[in-house]
């Protein structure tokens, strides 16, 4: 149903979640990031609140381990969920749940875990991994990188319908916060087209939140 992959820059410190479901709107549900504390990818029969339970955890000191088990104790069914946490440090933790849904595994790589449910073959989650290592450029590069080496390998057993990418740096609000809620083909390919259209005007959106005086105009009314 779902796979994933949390990863942090070790150059930039940004922190990142690329994922990408046969459900609708993933990106509401399942991604959970704070800057300078780490990144939670909560899915398989998703319990939305495990995110940011999980990161008021880490924020208080607690391991990415402690946090995802002490969270996952508080609530219950945890053999239903697939967590996978970063911290700011790149530390990881990952759980999958006795009742996770068919084919299904999680693997952590250098500065990264990725993990998924209802897999073509559980290869696919490694190829994630190894894609994320061996790319260059940003984090969000290498975060798509590895959603494409994923449906490459196989991805899910049907059909993906919904894709999201999100990335913290230093500001307390997402720096990339991108989501297909709905494609019946390739929301990935979709991901990495709004990703093409946004990165050259993502910077201008930070200045003009910190420094409305020196906003760019983009030529549209009332845009002076």
């Amino acid at each position: 149903m779902t796979f994933s992959i949390v990863g942090r820059c070790a150059e930039t410190g940004q922190l990142g979640i690329a994922i990408s479901s046969s459900s609708i709107a993933v990106g509401a549900r399942c991604p959970w990031l704070r800057a300078g504390v780490g990144a939670v990818a909560t899915q398989n029969v998703t319990l939305p609140a495990l995110g940011p339970q999980i990161l008021d955890l880490l924020e208080s000191g607690a391991s990415p381990s402690a946090a995802l088990d002490k969270a996952l104790g508080s609530n219950g069914y945890g053999q239903f969920r697939q967590v996978t946490v970063i911290d700011s440090h790149g530390a990881t933790a990952l759980f999958t749940g006795s009742e996770a849904l068919g084919l299904h595994n999680a693997v952590a790589g250098e500065q990264c875990v990725a993990a998924g449910n209802l897999l073509s073959d559980p290869a696919v989650i490694a190829a994630m991994v190894a894609a994320f290592e061996q790319a260059g450029g940003c984090l969000a590069e290498r975060l798509l990188a590895a959603m494409q080496a994923a449906m490459a390998a196989g991805g899910e057993a049907g059909p993906v319908h919904s894709a999201a990418l999100k990335v913290v740096d230093e500001l307390v609000w997402p720096v990339i916060d991108l989501r297909v809620d709905w494609a019946e083909h390739d929301p990935i390919g979709e991901l990495a087209g709004l990703w093409k259209a946004y990165q050259p005007q993502m910077q201008d959106y930070i200045t003009r939140a910190l420094d409305p005086t020196q906003a760019p105009s983009y030529g549209v009314p009332g845009d002076e």
